[in-house]
This record gives C-alpha cells, structure tokens and sequence, in this order.
C-alpha cells in the first residue's frame, strides 16, 4: 500500500481537477485552490479533497491551505508567471519538500529547476510526442 500524501493543486482547470481528483480516489488528501468558484464547482463527485477559492499568490491562502504540511504542491494554472510565483513561495517559505509546476514557455523552464522546482512542459512534451510519431511513421514506411 502507498503513502498517503498532502498534495496541494493550484489552479482548477482541467489539468488541475484531473490531478486533484485521480490524487483524492487514490486516497490522499488534496486541496485544490482557484480564484473561480465556477472551476472548484465542476470538480468531479469522486473528489473528495478541500476547495479553497483564493488567490494562491497570497501567502495567507497557502497558509489556509496548511502548505507547511504539504508534502507536494502541484502549480497547475495556465499562467506561467502565477506558477512560478506560488512554486516559489512553497518551496522558499514553506519548505514544501517537493514542488512541481506546469509551464508553457520551454525557455523559463531553466529558471524553475535552478530554484528546484520540477517542470512539466506541455509544449515540450507535445513537440516530442510529434516528432516521436513522425519518425515512427517515416520509419514504417521505408
């Protein structure tokens, strides 16, 4: 059997309710946080976890959200700028041991894994993904 996690999900969209609800039937506990109560409402029933309808860039709402006992936090909005800021403020101020965020733009990922942060990149991943099946596909056929 696994570990139960704290995992806190920031960003609501739905990257971020698919992770936050997949993470909760696993059975850990989840916080899920969004400016828009329209987001949080369209969670799925399976989600078991805690809304919170804040600005995850205060302070005060990763403090809600209890993140000094976060074992991962997960930056999962669709603004580069909001995840690097809230994966910044978990790791610099409250010591989340493992943060991870999503980011579009290839070119800031150098910046997230210098502050220790792991990087997932849509874009990146994508591109190799086609390239994966171009050249599959050209090999196919010779």
């Amino acid at each position: 059997m696994t570990v139960a996690l704290y995992v806190i999900v920031v960003g609501c969209g739905r990257l971020g309710a698919l992770v936050a609800t997949r993470l909760s039937q696993e059975g850990h506990s989840v916080v899920i946080i969004d400016l828009t109560e329209t987001k949080l409402a369209k969670l799925s029933a399976d989600f078991s976890g805690y809304r919170i309808q804040n600005d995850a860039t205060e302070v005060e709402v990763l403090q809600q959200a209890k993140a000094e006992r976060a074992d991962i936090l997960i930056a999962a909005t669709n603004n580069d700028n909001v995840n690097l800021m809230v994966a910044q403020i978990a790791k610099v101020i409250f010591h989340v041991p493992h943060v991870m965020a999503r980011v579009f733009n290839p070119a800031r990922e150098a910046i997230y894994q210098e502050l220790g942060i792991q990087v997932i990149c849509p874009t990146k991943l994508s591109a190799e993904r086609f390239l994966q099946a171009i050249h599959t596909s050209t090999t196919d056929q010779a």
